[in-house]
């Protein structure tokens, strides 16, 4: 047993270049025993013995050439030392099955190893015991030192081509095989919508990355008889993003003399990622050929169309290079998928709305169906009206005012686009731009549109002139004003001559259908120092006495439960509950304390 104070001293022997090669067996057991005491095992000395054996590891490492010894220690070496070693030369592809009966491999070691030239072939060997996601690392991890080698230290060398090239094929592999057969695993139905968008397969980061590093091989890559479909994809999804990307990241650096970033940067914009050439090439997988017969088509046709619309908005050169091809498979997803099937809007669906605007959008970029046109027009108006709320003016409310009148805050195409509501009116204005829809169809969901809805277009909308004339005759009707409800502050409510009927008109109002309206008015009529009893029976629980002043309630619930010992357990008991779920009122709450035996 080694006395524990003595591990600096083996640690000084194992890193000397005078200890005899006879002592080195000697040196390597007393550093890799764990450390006992008469008592057992002393963890606080295996602490000291382990921070030992790995200053002198690589020393050890560097004059060991027996396998049973080179075993020994490297168990020890922790995943970016070994990588480091291997990078040296001093762990070879020979200790490669001593590492991994211990640990599995990571892309750190087969990066290290491949440094050198005679190790390239059996790293590029290992890449297949790499996860699909980790392969691409090995180039990634290539130079770890990129950023903290010290000046005037000797660079990495570059990427062996052999590596890079296997790591490459690798990477692209999976979404090539995924393409093939692109079927959806059993139980695929039962997955969150999210997890059932098949275009998250597509998404590649790693292949992406792979592919990214190379742009001088695009040309050559885009025909590989079995990778070219893959490269395709990843081109017409990735190639402008990441330019302009890159075009802002150079617009943010500083250079000599700027006071701003990118000051001395030219203002033109960025050539295209894509030649012309290049994205004729990828042309044969723009409209997803391979996915065109998953299952589910409501769902994928849908995603497939909106997929394709993305990538038309990221290279809008193919709106002229293959119209009849976008035209085709527009009309085909729509089909397909029964797109323009009129349905029910479920009241747990919260993405209805957002399935219908997407769909004109992405009709009104790639159809040139007068009738599919006009169908989308007809979904749209048939949404639900939005809730066009203005805010009780408050101290803390914050409201950032872009015109220099601070009354222009009150507009309703501004208030509109508090809560993202003017994207109907927008969907409609872009499929008003599309030349083959139908004006009739246009002007008439301009009729089902909010007041506000019109008065944005008006404000904001730079369309064509026959639209902007429709919108502006559409007639407001006669009982209605600028269809805004307004919240007042409790001193213009002291100005009314009755608060009470202008604070349940509030709740009466179809805003408060709304969400997010919904919680505004809420907030303000509890808040308010005209509400009544009446008032807060109508709103939620949770609203009444979670979100709010609890003081507004305290007397409440003092008067309403005084000194029954039941009704107080059995508020206690209804406060566990999820409000939230259940839908409770505040009024019911109380009326359930009401069938409480009164014990005093």
């Amino acid at each position: 047993m080694v006395n524990a104070r003595t591990y600096p001293l083996w640690r000084e022997l194992a890193m000397s270049e005078d200890l005899p090669k006879e002592a080195l067996k000697t040196v390597i057991e007393a550093l890799c025993t764990p450390a006992t005491a008469p008592n057992g095992f002393d963890s606080q000395a295996d602490r000291w013995r382990e921070e030992a054996l790995k200053a002198a590891l690589p020393a050890l490492l560097a004059r060991t050439s027996a396998k049973r010894l080179r075993g020994r220690l490297l168990v020890h070496g922790d995943e970016k030392l070994l990588a480091a070693l291997a990078a040296e030369g001093t762990v070879t592809v020979d200790d490669v099955p001593a590492i991994l009966r211990h640990r599995r491999l990571w892309a750190g070691l087969i990066s290290g190893l491949a440094r050198h030239p005679g190790q390239v072939e059996a790293a590029v060997a290992l890449l297949p015991r790499l996860a699909d996601h980790e392969v691409e690392q090995v180039v990634r991890d290539w130079d770890p030192d990129q950023y903290t080698r010290p000046e005037g230290a000797a660079p990495a060398p570059p990427v062996p081509q052999a590596l890079f090239d296997a790591v490459l094929e690798a990477s692209l592999a999976p979404l090539a095989a995924y393409l093939l057969h692109p079927e959806p695993e059993e139980g695929w139905e039962a997955v969150s919508a999210y997890g059932k968008d098949w275009s998250l397969e597509l998404g590649g980061r790693s292949a992406w990355a792979m592919l990214a590093r190379c742009p001088e091989r695009w040309e050559e890559l885009v025909a590989h008889p079995t990778l070219g479909s893959v490269v395709q994809h990843l081109l017409l999804d990735q190639a402008e993003i990441h330019a302009a990307e890159e075009a802002r990241t150079r617009a943010a650096v500083y250079l000599p003399g700027d006071e701003v970033p990118g000051e001395g940067l030219p203002a033109e914009e960025p050539a295209p990622a894509l030649s012309e050439d290049l994205l004729r090439a990828c042309l044969p997988a723009l409209c997803l050929p391979e996915l065109a017969d998953l299952p589910n088509p409501q769902v994928t046709a849908r995603r497939t169309l909106h997929h394709i619309a993305r990538r038309v908005e990221t290279n809008p050169r193919l709106a002229g290079l293959a119209a009849e091809q976008l035209h085709a498979a527009a009309d085909a997803a729509v089909v397909r998928g029964e797109l323009l099937h009129v349905t029910e809007k479920q009241e747990s669906d919260y993405e209805f709305d957002g399935r219908v605007r997407r769909l004109a959008e992405d009709l009104a970029l790639l159809s040139a169906n007068p009738d599919h046109l006009a169908g989308a027009c007809a979904q749209l108006a048939a949404l639900d009206q939005p809730a066009v709320v203005s805010p009780a003016p408050s101290r803390t409310l914050v409201r950032v005012i872009p015109d220099s009148h601070p009354a222009d805050h009150d507009r309703p195409a501004l208030l509109l686009e508090r809560h993202s509501e003017h994207r109907r009116a927008a969907a409609l204005a872009v499929l008003a731009a599309n030349p083959r829809t139908p004006h009739t169809a246009a002007t008439d969901a301009l009729h089902a549109l909010h007041p506000a809805e019109l008065a944005w277009i008006a404000e904001k909308i730079e369309g064509p002139a026959w639209f902007l004339e429709a919108a502006a005759a559409v007639p407001a009707p006669q009982d209605e004003d600028d269809g805004v409800l307004r919240l007042l502050s409790d001193d213009d409510l002291a100005q009314h001559p009755d608060p009470v009927a202008v604070l349940q008109s509030w709740l009466d109002s179809p805003a408060a259908e709304e969400i997010l309206a919904r919680s505004e008015i809420y907030r303000a009529l509890v808040k308010s120092r005209h509400h009544t009893l009446e008032h807060l029976r109508q709103l939620p629980a949770d609203e009444v006495l979670a979100r709010h002043e609890p003081e507004v309630v305290l007397n409440i619930l003092l008067e309403h439960c005084g000194r029954s010992t039941g009704r107080w357990e059995a508020l206690a008991a209804a406060m566990t509950f999820e409000y939230n779920d259940t839908k409770v009122t505040f009024g019911e709450l109380l009326d359930s304390l009401d069938g409480t035996s009164a014990t005093t």
